[in-house]
């Protein structure tokens, strides 16, 4: 047991001092006001017992007020010293005794995952990793750290996630990844440790950094990750999808087949219709996979959701039925005018977002807090003033890629303020502000931890093909082995996994216009499927294993 060395010096000297003095005065007291003199440890004695509440032997009663009152005063003395002890002495040893202990080992796992450190990006990789049944150990070396995740039921080991000792400790020569989020230099580190102990493991990296993704593949590193890059090409990709009509760029899943967002605009035709009334799929035969509103994802969609002007859907189709999709919409949609956007924050991901803007071919004005070659404007985004000479009031978009999410909220409030009409899209840099953030008046929000959660997770797991990154849902091919003889309909897969399959590909062959009440499946068939993470899981635990 580890004592405050310092407050127990201070302590024990405290003691001392007190007893000595009180020894004294009540020597004396005994000789001049009682006139029963003693020796010098016969009242050291007497303070004793005082102070340890024993009692008083022989000298009591006292005849004198004065050495009546001497004698209370060394009880409640007796009593501080006491209490002084406990908080002392005895808190720290219950406060260590009651603490749960982290474990420095973990018990035998097979193809698991060792995650090194956390971080506010670990909650979302491990939920990633629960929604696909996956085991992990995490490595904490902070003991405060290790303890607040231990007790809130994340399997962890308390140790130095850059010693071969602790990467053995979790299991290293029976995993299957080992992922490093613990800061640039430190998980270079780790990849060597990692690779010297286990040549042949797969080391995946996050880099806050883009520019120190080298030196990572250097150390050995198979994926160096950069989630803020990636962050800002999705939110710039927002803006650019939407110059000719406002149907996104589709993402291709072979020749035959892609995925596209729909955003329902005030003018169209389909704002303020119940899903079911606006009968996309019996109008153009696509498939609607879910809905965004408000942030949050909805898939399969209820009937009966009313698309309010700003949902977007996700929808899949072949290229001619997305053609009559885009030429029926664009029919509905307002005229289109050249876009300026306002670029807030010039990092990482501010960098991403200005060169996708760019690549395609949008006006730009560059805001940050700091001066630099590429920067327009000099200031912060939540001064009106810095907003109205970046163009605030003539602009069409706001990109809010600032340092914390304490300013994006504020400096969305602003925005929103100098320009009802303006689309604001935000980097969140925890998930918990998306909901503010979105009160406050931002159209589009992307949180970087459930990102970088997603960007870990899939990229550790090879074995799916993630199509679509950043995004609520994901889009996997998985093979169908379970549906061997049988059909969509008589499995009732949509309703019994919440996922929607989009498409099916046999020898080669991707087929997207199927009857799920006729098509059989056989045994070699897989499967494009799309849902959130817990529906795909549904399906891969049914059918595909």
């Amino acid at each position: 047991m580890r004592f405050p060395t310092r407050r127990t010096g201070f302590y024990l000297a405290l003691v001392v001092v007190t007893t000595l003095l009180f020894t004294i005065v009540y020597n004396t007291g005994m000789a001049l006001w009682e006139g029963r003199p003693q020796p010098l440890y016969r009242s050291l004695e007497i303070v004793i017992q005082s102070f340890t509440t024993t009692g008083y032997g022989e000298d009591a009663p006292w005849q004198t007020p004065q050495m009546n009152g001497l004698v209370i005063l060394m009880q409640f003395a007796g009593i501080g010293l006491i209490l002084t002890a406990v908080d002392i002495f005895a808190v720290p040893w219950l406060r260590e005794m009651l603490s749960p202990t982290v474990p420095t080992t973990v018990e035998e796992l097979e193809d698991h995952v060792i995650v090194c450190a956390y971080t506010p990006r670990t909650d979302a990789l491990i939920a990633e990793l629960d929604a696909r049944d996956r085991e992990y150990v995490l490595i904490e070396p902070d003991t405060e750290t290790a303890i607040e995740c231990h007790e809130a039921g994340y399997r962890v080991i308390e140790g130095d996630p850059e010693s071969r000792r602790a990467l053995s400790n979790a299991g290293l020569e029976q995993a299957i990844a080992v992922v490093a989020d613990a800061g640039d230099d430190t998980n270079a580190s780790i990849a060597l440790s990692a690779r010297d102990a286990a040549p042949g493991i797969r080391v995946v990296t996050l880099v806050s950094d883009a520019e120190l993704r080298r030196y990572h593949l250097a150390a050995g590193v198979d994926e160096a990750l950069s989630p803020r890059q990636l962050l800002g090409e999705s939110l710039a990709a927002q803006i650019s999808a939407t110059v000719t009509t406002d149907i996104e760029a589709g993402i291709a899943i072979g020749d035959d087949f892609e995925l596209i967002e729909l955003t329902v605009d005030a003018q169209s035709e389909f704002a303020d219709r119940t899903f079911e009334e606006a009968s996309l799929h019996e109008r153009f035969g696509v498939t609607v996979i879910g809905v965004w509103s408000a942030g949050s994802f909805e898939t399969p969609v209820d009937p009966t959701h009313r698309l309010d002007p700003g949902t977007r859907l996700l929808v899949a189709g072949e290229p001619t039925q997305i053609a009559a999709l885009r030429e029926a919409t664009a029919a509905t949609v307002r005229p289109v005018t050249a876009q300026h956007v306002i670029l807030a924050g010039y990092g990482d991901t501010g960098q991403a977002a200005a060169a996708t803007l760019a690549a395609a071919g949008l006006q730009s004005t560059v805001l940050d807090i700091e001066p630099g070659d590429a920067v327009d404007v000099v200031g912060d985004a939540r001064d009106p003033d810095v907003l109205e000479a970046a163009g605030i009031e003539e602009s069409t978009a706001l990109i809010l890629t600032v340092a914390d999410n304490t300013t994006a909220i504020f400096a969305t409030l602003i925005a929103r303020e100098l320009n009802p009409d303006i689309r604001i899209l935000v980097r969140a840099t925890e998930q918990g502000d998306v909901t503010k953030l979105y009160r406050a008046g931002a159209e589009y929000v992307q949180s970087l931890s459930t990102v970088s959660g997603q960007m870990l997770a899939a990229t550790v797991f090879e074995d799916q093909e993630v199509l679509a990154y950043g995004k609520q849902v994901s889009v996997v091919r998985l093979p169908a082995s379970g549906l061997a003889g049988t059909t969509l309909a008589a499995e009732a897969v949509r309703t019994e996994t919440g996922s929607t399959v989009i498409a099916i590909v046999r020898d080669g062959e991707t087929i997207s216009d199927f009857d799920p009440q006729r098509f059989t499946f056989t045994a070699d068939d897989d499967v494009i499927i799309a849902g959130t993470d817990d529906a795909i899981r549904g399906f891969e635990d049914r059918y595909s294993r």
